[in-house]
């Protein structure tokens, strides 16, 4: 990638925060809090799954890989942006806007592929039981994890490979945080190609989404009306209304973020809020959800914690 003045090529700036010197350190140290929150909802989900052998079948698996790649949206947003509001200045190297950028859409397309795979688990588990255990294999799961970060980064490394023939000629960011929408902005040359891509790629991965999500959900809900089992019924309702609420969730703030950047006269604080709530209130609302309606991991972490006290009490 090359610039037509040096520089434009050495430093770009992303948007102000419009945060007066008064409210620098109460902002600074809500960000850091809630970072550090993040971490350790989604930590704690992580060692709950790790250190509990009967939490290691495929739904807390995947469970596992959507926490991971919470973390990595977050970390995305709030290093970069706890650093810029403490020493005031927006300005960031090219390099390092990119990998914000590349790790943001990973982020982003991983998030809905792992929903799709646990959608997909859901559907076998619910309305296959009796070939569940011969479909989610452990082989069949470790090719699942690979396809699923596989996927992700060629999609995305084939969006952010598109931008190496253009020249950049701006250097002033319309976002808080750099993604492919911002970086195709400071391009001068035509990017329909690259608008039409990530056009494709956002049909897909929403279209296809919103589409195994919806089939599998009926087919999950025909099962239950005529299954007899209470227990059954409900464990079955509960679990997959989980999934549900966090796929939901992530739909509409990914679907308003998208229109948001597709249309000029949208307004910038309501761009910059919709393109933040995607890396912080999945990353927060996930394992709170997960953790609060999944008895077992819940019980994991009511465990982990008496332990943790005992121990400090001795």
């Amino acid at each position: 990638m090359q610039s037509n003045d040096s520089n434009v090529l050495s430093l770009w700036r992303m948007e102000s925060l419009g945060i007066p010197p008064s409210g620098t350190y109460p902002v600074f140290i809500a960000g850091l809090f809630t970072y550090c929150f993040i971490l350790t909802c989604n930590i704690t989900v992580l060692l709950a799954i790790s250190l509990d052998h009967q939490l290691h079948k495929p739904m807390y698996v995947l469970l596992f890989n959507l926490t991971l790649n919470d973390m990595m949206g977050a970390s995305v947003l709030f290093p970069q942006l706890i650093s810029s509001i403490l020493w005031q200045n927006r300005d960031i190297s090219p390099a390092a806007c990119l990998i914000q950028a590349i790790l943001a859409h990973l982020y982003g397309a991983g998030t809905f592929i792992i929903l799709i795979a646990m959608a997909y688990d859901r559907y076998i588990a619910i309305c296959r039981p009796l070939s569940y255990h011969s479909v989610m294999t452990p082989s069949n799961l470790k090719k699942i994890i690979v396809a699923i970060w596989a996927t992700d980064a060629t999609v995305i490394g084939i969006l952010f490979l598109m931008l190496s023939r253009f020249q950049f000629c701006r250097n002033q960011i319309v976002d808080i945080y750099c993604n492919n929408p911002s970086i195709v902005k400071l391009i001068c040359d035509n990017t329909s190609v690259n608008n039409y891509y990530g056009l494709a790629l956002t049909i897909v991965l929403q279209g296809g989404a919103v589409t195994v999500v919806m089939f599998t959900y009926i087919q999950i809900l025909i099962t239950c009306l005529f299954n007899k089992q209470t227990d059954t019924k409900s464990k079955a309702v509960r679990t997959c209304a989980t999934h549900l609420l966090v796929f939901i969730l992530f739909e509409i703030v990914t679907f308003f973020a998208i229109i948001s950047h597709r249309f000029d006269r949208t307004s910038p604080y309501l761009r910059r809020s919709v393109g933040v709530s995607i890396l912080v209130f999945p990353p927060i609302l996930n394992p709170l959800i997960y953790g609060l309606n999944t008895k077992e991991i819940r019980s994991k972490v009511i465990y982990m914690l008496r332990k943790h006290r005992i121990s400090n009490q001795k």
